[in-house]
This record gives structure tokens, sequence and C-alpha cells, in this order.
């Protein structure tokens, strides 16, 4: 398998301080302060780097983890000791460095402890969505090739085959029995073990940089799911990039997780506030009245959400009924959020800044984010660059770098920048650059101010007569009509203009929207050949975990099935 060259590049001039483009390397450098990069630092491990950082915290005798539906609480101390014994039992199974467990669990309060037991081991771990089907887990598995499944009660229908190890099923007496062999049922008080710090959990020694990690999926809204390979530095260069922002806290947070763990999103999120000491709400299944519930019961600071959450937030009703004013930070991730959205959310919660950010499993999650009450006005805006990476915008056609203002493909360099594609040679040659760059194959470009604008995926825009229409530009107006609840745009073919915007909506309670008030809408809003030409109303739009549009789906729903052929 090929691999990207991800360590950083110095420039070999001075960037614009203001935009972060250097015109002699036709490349754009993070105006974030610098970190130490990884390599040089002692943590040679993911594991490593989480704990060393979790026991020097001053936050590290608090909860970890909480279960709202059955207000189970585990402390910090609980969790390097759960770890610690997991992984004990990991070794003596005989789980060797460098093979892989899978993970099909929906999300849960035991599931980081797996995780973090997998990677001190120095296994690969890859995770895989509990909505799957058996033939979907069985092509993961061909890539992956794991010894070992953890499951959960709800997924053990997707049991691979024939693995070496038998599966542990993460809801059982037995699964508890592993962590705390002194107890056979979960602590839902534990007020008297609170207090206590964690100690160092013992990681295998001969854990290099450079050795995978995870192996995660792409999200296959445009193609065949692919294995992305991960490694321990591309973790601990993520770890090391939002250090700073936890640096200045006066108090440890409290944050909601409702995005699936199994996704790049969720995933580094639960890593990071193990890291650095913040209790993490674990939302097992989302609804709204679970989810607000949840903020006004535990007392949340922050959300980590997809796009229709936020959609759901600012056109529900049901917020109103709640105590939310301890709520402060929206993050929102996996696909863009538009301007009218933001503006109904920012209407209805004042308080709440919405954060913004960029990412791809590729990239070991967000590489761009907003940071700060200021930066947060940016409606529309995916934010900076973070510490240590460098991006270029490239014209498709030319395949020539572009300044500040100019639409491109967007590509990036460091060390957070995936090795590759498991067992894709074809795939990882294509994506990155024998120069280390990562191509999104997005539609993007940055302001004069280093703020990086995502216009959309290069192979979703709709092409008539010449022009191209960008999807998610008519699905951010489409959001603002009040009767609309969710949108979908596609291209549909069309004999004379190529291609034509196909609007997918779904109608509010009890409105009669129509088809020609859904295109009247649009077209006196935009040019002319960006007007929506045809319509339907369906009861929900596919998408994936981290919310993106599964555009894919809705072409099948659109296009006519073509005639056999004997």
């Amino acid at each position: 398998m090929a691999a990207g060259k991800n360590s950083g590049h110095k420039p070999v001039s001075d960037p614009d301080p203001k935009s972060g483009f250097c015109k002699r390397t036709e490349t754009y450098y993070s105006l974030r302060p610098s970190v130490t990069p990884p390599a040089s630092g002692l943590a040679p491990s993911v594991a490593d780097a989480i704990f060393s950082s979790l026991v020097s915290s001053r936050f590290s005798s608090g909860t970890a983890l909480i279960d709202p539906s059955t207000d189970e609480r585990i402390s910090f101390a609980q969790l390097a000791d759960y770890v610690q014994s997991l992984a004990d039992f990991l070794s003596a199974l005989g789980l060797r460095k460098g093979e892989s467990v899978l993970v099909i669990c929906p999300n849960y309060i035991y599931v980081p402890i797996v995780y973090l037991s997998v990677l001190s081991v120095g296994a690969v771990l890859t995770a895989s969505n509990p909505a799957s089907t058996a033939h979907d887990v069985s092509y993961q598995c061909r890539l992956s090739k794991p010894v070992l499944a953890v499951l959960h009660s709800s997924t053990v229908h997707l049991a691979p085959k024939s693995l070496p190890h038998p599966p542990i099923i993460i809801d059982s007496p037995h699964f508890i029995a592993l962590l705390k062999p002194d107890r056979q049922k979960p602590v839902h008080n534990v007020s008297a073990e609170q207090g206590g710090r964690p100690r160092m959990v013992r990681t295998r020694s001969d854990i290099r940089p450079d050795d995978p990690a995870t192996i995660l999926y792409s999200s296959g809204t445009t193609g065949r799911i692919k294995g992305v390979l991960l490694t321990h530095r591309n973790y601990t260069a993520m770890l090391a990039a939002s250090s700073g922002r936890w640096a200045e806290r006066e108090a440890a947070g409290t944050g909601l997780l409702t995005v699936p763990m199994f996704h790049i999103y969720g995933f580094f999120f639960i890593l990071n506030a193990v890291a650095v000491g913040e209790t993490t709400v674990v939302l097992s299944r989302f609804s709204m009245g679970s989810m607000l519930q949840a903020v006004e019961k535990y007392r949340v600071n922050y959300i980590a959400a997809a796009p229709p959450v936020v959609v759901l937030m600012a056109k529900s009703e049901m917020a109103g009924q709640y105590d939310l004013s301890s709520l402060v930070v929206v993050g929102s991730g996996g696909a863009p959020l538009g301007k009218d959205v933001i503006d109904r959310f920012t209407a209805r919660f004042p308080q709440v800044e919405i954060v913004t950010g960029y990412g791809l499993t590729e990239s070991t999650g967000g590489i761009t984010s907003l940071m700060g009450p200021e930066e947060t006005k940016r409606h529309g805006s995916a934010g900076k660059l973070a510490a240590n990476v460098e991006a270029k915008i490239i014209d498709p056609e030319s395949g020539a770098a572009l300044p500040p203002g100019k639409q491109g493909e967007l590509w990036l360099r460091g060390e957070p920048i995936m090795k590759g594609y498991v067992n894709d040679d074809e795939a990882t040659s294509s994506t990155l650059h024998p120069e280390g760059w990562l191509k999104t194959g997005d539609l993007c470009y940055f302001d004069e101010e280093g703020f990086l604008f995502v216009v959309d995926r290069l192979k979703e825009l709709i092409k008539y007569k010449g022009y191209q229409v960008a999807p998610a530009d008519l699905e951010h107006l489409l959001h603002g009509h009040p009767e609309i609840a969710d949108v979908a745009v596609i291209p549909y073919p069309d004999e004379e203009a190529g291609q034509v915007p196909m609007a997918f909506v779904v109608r509010q309670p009890n409105s009669r929207l129509t088809e020609a008030q859904v295109m009247a809408f649009v077209a006196e809003k935009v040019a002319p050949y960006k007007r929506v030409r045809r319509v339907a109303f369906v009861s929900s739009i596919p998408k994936n975990a981290a919310g993106k549009i599964l555009r894919k789906d809705l072409a099948k729903l659109a296009l006519p099935t073509p005639p056999s052929r004997l």
C-alpha cells in the first residue's frame, strides 16, 4: 500500500499574515500557533498521549462518562482501571500487535474503554456502523481482517464467522467481570469512588508513531466504502493541535455526544475529552427530547452534533420547555451548514456559539475550525487551518494552484493525513499525491483572512448548459423556507440542458407546500441557470451517520429503472 509523506513542510518565504497564502509556494499555511510535532514528543502511541495528558490534568479527579438513560457514571480513575483490566485480558487472550479488533456497537458508555484498551495493546481498532448489513460487515472484514469482534446484544446478528476468538458482548455480565472482577453489575452510584486520580495505563512498549492505530471507513456517499488507515502519529498530531483551546479553562466542562463513536467525529471527540479531563454524556439513541433533557439535567456546556441536529434545534419549539442556560457551544461537522439555518439557530439561542469545521476520515477529523466568539460570526465558513497543516486550492481543469477568493479542489498536507486505504493501492495513489497532498474532492476557497469556505463535492456539481450549480447552495436556500423540514438537491439528466437541479423536500407537519411553490421560492433568489426544475416530496432524506446526504440513494429514487436486456 502506498503511503503519503505526512511530515509538515516549512514555507520558503513568509506567508501573508492575514490569509496564510504564500505566493512563492502557492500554499496556504496555518495561522494558528504552531505545536510541537508529535515525532519529537515522549508519547509514541495515542494511548500514551491520552493517559499522560489525563494524569497530569487538574480535572482528572472528576467524572469521565455518563449514561443519561441509567444515570450510570464512570470516573476517570475507574476509566483507567477498566482500560488496564481489559487490556490485560486482551494480552492474555493472545492478541498480537497489528492484529485488528472489530467493534460494532451503538453509542454506549463502555465503548471508549474498549477503544482505549485495544489501542494500548498495539492492536488495530476497526469500528463499523451498527446499522450495517451483514454484507457490508463481510466486505469490511475482508479489508481489515479482524481476529476478534466486540459486539452489543443488538448487533450479535452481524458477528463475523470463523474468527480466531469468540466475540465479546459489551452489555453482558461477562464483559463487566472483565473490567471489574469483584463486581458483576455496573455501578450506578459511584459517589464514594469519585475524587481519586487515575493511574497511568501500561501500554505496549514497542508501539511506534507510524504503526497502524485504526481502520475507519469513508462515508461512501459517492462510491464504495474504503478502509482508511490512520496511525498513532495521525492521532497524536490532532491531539496536540487541539490542546491549546483547552489550556486556559477555569473548570472542567461537560459535553454531550450525539454523533456515533464509530465515525471519526465521535471517535476523536471521545479521545480528546479523556485526554483533557472533560466529562462526556453519551447519548445512546438520539431524540430531541432526550438530548434537551440531558442538557438540562447534567448542565451540559457543549454538544457534538451533525448538521441535522442543528437544523432541528433551529426549527423545533421543544427547546423552550427545558433549561438550556448551561449550553454555550454547539459543534457541527460532517456536512456544511447554511447561513439561513445558522441565523435561525442564533436568533433562538443567542447565548450559544455554533462552531463549524471541516474534516475527513482521511484527515483524522477536523482539519479546520472556527474558534472564539469573533470567528463564529463568520457564518458559512468552516474556519481556519489547524496548527501545522498546509493547504492548496487547485484548479480542477488546469491543475494550477489558486490564490484567495478562487474556487478549486482543496488539497491538504500535514501530520494528520492518513497513511492510505487498506488493500486498495489504486485508490490510495489517486487520492494521495507523491508529495503527501491529500486530494479531498471538495470544491472550496479561502478568503483574504484565511477562512475556508466549502462549496460542494466536485463530483456532485450539477452541470446545467455549461454552468456549474452547487447542490449545497440550493439546499441552504431551501432550508430557509418555513414549510420545509429537510431538503436535498441532486442532478437530474435532461436532454437539452445536460442536467437540471431536482429537489427532494420533506414538508413540515401539516404543510401543503406544492412543487410550484418550491420552484418559485428558489427562482426569486437565484440566477436562471440555478433554478430548481423538478421537485419530489419525501418523508425523509437518506443520510449517513455523519449527516451527509446520500445523493446516490436519491438518484435511484429519481431515475427510472432501465429495462432489463436479455
